[in-house]
């Protein structure tokens, strides 16, 4: 591989053009490693930022893509149909909470966002009622397009730079209270106090259910879930929930809303759904919603991405929930948060980590200052581990099908990171 004309050319996420962090070049990948092309073997700890929840290069999955190929990898979907898209929607209509009937496909998952977005404020059009603005909480990220930013936290997210540019929208104080600690209502005051100010003009509530992802992975208590949702229909308000991260079983339960046994209005998924193949997403709300959108103005849902319902994507997608079933995913998760439970909190012990916290597959090390990047990766790639840090969250979310073994490696790996003062800016 030419490292070079990628350090010269190639713009990667989150990283300069003038002084480009190190990128580690990759030749292939197998289970639950990936392979550099200079010979390193790496356990994977982020599952390619969280979708590939069955490893790489899964035969099942593989011989999916293969046979998909060969009668048609796309045609649009406007006007056509097929069954690829069928039977992905058949299985995410009867995975999710009974009252998501109806399902948008889109092919990402800011995409997604978007979609609920559009959705919401399309609904309330067709209600006639010009409702603009909608209410979420503080620390979360719903994705890297315009109307995902604008719900993103402006003041604590990497989005900050983009106040003032973004519409704006009603923030409020995120919950405290973590999901293994007994619940403190004062929780929910701010929310309640938004709520009862705002609801006339707040077309929908947005947020992350249970873990909010890369705005601090936060794991809060399911009680803020569970009287969000009692709000909501108090004050006839829609709730959108953002599952784009905890879906699929990640945090334990099939969808982190399940964690408080709410159904949402509207609900976005994404990443883990094909497994980390193809990119794909998809938006599902209830049929209340979709008739109130298509009873309206346009008579229809104005939104049609090119590459919506991707026969390739939405095939390996559905061989993908496949495999959720087949490996009994739940145990495999149950085990992976067991390590957690037993060796995260000694970390506590360490002089740089000021919190740990852990969810299902889910593992988070919080440190008490902003880690040094290049410097932290080097040392995780030089002892065999991929983990990707940032800010000052050290975390890992592996796949699935991680060994115990590698599980225990990877906390190794991150306890004797913590104690080099050069991984610390």
């Amino acid at each position: 591989m030419d490292i070079q004309f990628d350090r010269q050319h190639i713009w990667h996420p989150y990283t300069s053009t003038i002084n480009p962090l190190p990128c580690y070049p990759v030749s292939h990948a197998d289970n639950n490693h990936l392979y550099l092309e200079t010979g390193e073997k790496l356990i994977d700890g982020m599952s390619s930022w969280w979708a590939a929840i069955h490893g790489y290069n899964h035969p099942e999955l593989n011989h999916a893509v293969e046979s998909q190929i060969k009668s048609m990898s796309h045609v649009m979907f406007g006007g056509l149909t097929h069954q690829p898209a069928v039977e992905l929607c058949k299985r995410l209509v009867k995975i999710t909470p009974p009252s998501l009937e109806k399902v948008f496909l889109a092919d990402s998952g800011s995409v997604s966002v978007e979609v609920a977005l559009k959705m919401a404020l399309q609904y309330w059009h067709a209600l006639g009622e010009a409702r603009s603005k909608f209410i979420t909480v503080r620390h979360g990220y719903h994705g890297d397009t315009f109307a995902a930013m604008s719900v993103t936290d402006p003041d604590n997210s990497m989005h900050k730079l983009y106040k003032g540019f973004l519409p704006e929208h009603i923030f409020v104080d995120s919950p405290v209270t973590g999901f293994w600690q007994e619940w403190q209502e004062s929780d929910m005051q701010g929310m309640k106090q938004c709520i009862e100010e705002h609801s006339h003009n707040v077309a929908a509530v947005i947020l992350e259910p249970i873990v909010q992802g890369a705005g601090g992975m936060r794991i809060y208590h399911p009680e803020y879930l569970r009287q969000l949702r009692t709000l909501c229909n108090q004050h006839n308000l829609l709730l959108i929930v953002d599952e784009i991260a905890t879906g699929f079983g990640r945090t334990g339960k099939l969808f982190a809303c399940e964690h408080a046994d709410i159904e949402p209005d509207i609900m976005c998924v994404g990443k883990a759904i094909t497994g980390g193949y193809m990119t794909l997403a998809a938006t599902l709300t209830t049929k209340k919603v979709a008739d109130t959108v298509c009873s309206g103005e346009a008579g229809c849902f104005m939104h049609g991405p090119t590459f919506m319902g991707n026969p390739l994507a939405c095939h390996v997608a559905t061989k993908s929930l496949d495999l959720l079933t087949k490996n009994d995913w739940q145990s495999k998760v149950e085990t992976i948060e067991a390590i957690f439970k037993k060796q995260l909190p000694s970390l506590m012990n360490l002089k740089h980590v000021s919190d740990v916290r852990y969810l299902g597959a889910i593992g988070v090390i919080e440190v008490d200052q902003p880690v040094n990047m290049p410097e932290i990766q080097a040392f995780f790639v030089k002892n065999g581990v991929w983990i990707r840090p940032f800010g000052k969250l050290i975390y890992i979310m592996p796949p699935y099908i991680t060994p115990a073994s590698d599980i225990e490696y990877l906390i190794q790996m991150i306890r004797e990171a913590v104690q080099i003062s050069a991984h610390f800016q």
